[in-house]
């Protein structure tokens, strides 16, 4: 079966010819803002009544588990559309997966660092969270180091 044939009975190429990169950066994006959306939705969020703007004593958890806030949220998001945004080309799809996973390396360090119970803690981060900032660090520089291995296409 040629090309076209496929085509004409509606069965695209999900990969649509994007380039391994753009993929896994509009995942990662749809990702994130899956995971702000949840940060806002009662039963997802336990203790959804304690979500404050910002700060440690935002008591509100996604998943029972990751402290959060209407800034964290927000946060989620806009990486979300950066990287919706940025996967439209090879080296803005590189860009933010390279470099959003040093920023969450970095938010990594800062929690370990911080502490927990203070006005520093303004995000908030809890000991999940700095985990899960761990492996998206590393996650992400490894998907925008691996995807890009071959050379780039579209």
């Amino acid at each position: 079966m040629t090309n076209s044939m496929a085509h004409s009975r509606g069965r695209r190429n999900p990969a649509d010819g994007r380039a391994p990169v753009r993929r896994a950066a509009a995942t990662v994006g749809v990702l994130f803002l899956v995971i702000g959306v949840l940060g806002f939705i009662p039963g997802i969020t336990t203790h959804y009544s304690d979500l404050k703007f910002a700060g440690h004593d935002s008591d509100a958890k996604l998943l029972g588990l990751f402290q959060t806030s209407v800034l964290h949220n927000i946060v989620h998001l806009a990486f979300g559309v950066a990287g919706l945004l940025l996967a439209r080309t090879v080296s803005g799809a590189r860009t933010f997966l390279i470099g959003g996973g040093a920023i969450y390396l970095v938010l990594w360090l800062y929690g370990l660092v911080v502490d927990h119970n203070s006005g520093a803690n303004f995000v908030p981060f809890n000991g999940a969270d700095n985990w899960l900032h761990f492996f998206l660090g590393v996650g992400m520089i490894a998907l925008g180091l691996l995807t890009t291995r071959g050379g780039n296409r579209r």
